[in-house]
């Protein structure tokens, strides 16, 4: 069971993605699909729109999956392994998570479940680059979010001309110079094959 994480700030497409993903990776009813959802207030939305997907959905409410319930989120984990065994759990944290402790907290599951980690994938929305860096307590989030990544995903770049994506690009390279960075619009389906086979043919 591999799990991967869909990260990123707020408003940066992170469900859009992770619905059309999902639906890539699960091919012909070729692969199991999990989807993990958390929000930070007691009544997740995200998920209710992922129930339309027909694939398994679990929401993790009350707090955020790299703290305050990361015991939660490992038994989760646990649970989807028992009784539905995916091949892949998508997991989405909050718009405030931190990667890396997303990751430690996945591996919190393997006292119960045989699990492998995929990539982090940190979503960055190129229509408001300035925004998400400059601002002092935002831009340290974020770009502690994009040194965490395996892979940085230029969002929206639908939205954007050309000059603009490259410059969003050359903007978060400064703070990740290994991560691949995909060129990425869920509107057009662009990059989101990539990223599927990327995913597939990740080793921890």
């Amino acid at each position: 069971m591999k799990i991967t994480q869909i990260a990123g700030f707020l408003g940066c497409g992170k469900t859009t993605f992770l619905l059309k993903l999902s639906q890539v990776l699960r091919g012909n009813n070729e692969r199991k699909i999990a989807l993990v959802v958390n929000e930070i207030g007691e009544i997740p939305v995200d998920g209710k729109i992922m129930e339309e997907s027909d694939m398994q959905v679990k929401d993790i409410g009350g707090g955020c999956i790299c703290c305050e319930v990361a015991t939660t989120f490992a038994k989760t984990l646990s649970g989807l392994y028992r009784a539905f065994k995916p091949d892949h759990v998508l997991v989405e944290p909050t718009g405030v998570a931190v990667p890396h402790q997303v990751k430690l907290a996945a591996k919190m599951g393997r006292r119960d479940a045989k699990l492998s980690m995929g990539p982090a994938i940190v979503l960055f929305d190129a229509t408001r680059p300035a925004e998400l860096l400059d601002m002092d307590m935002l831009g340290q989030l974020v770009t502690t979010q994009i040194k965490d990544a395996d892979i940085l995903a230029i969002s929206k770049v639908d939205a954007v001309d050309a000059a603009e994506a490259e410059d969003s690009a050359e903007r978060i390279r400064k703070f990740n110079t290994t991560a691949d960075i995909v060129h990425l619009s869920s509107f057009k389906n662009l990059g989101i094959k990539q990223l599927s086979q990327r995913i597939i043919d990740w080793k921890e």
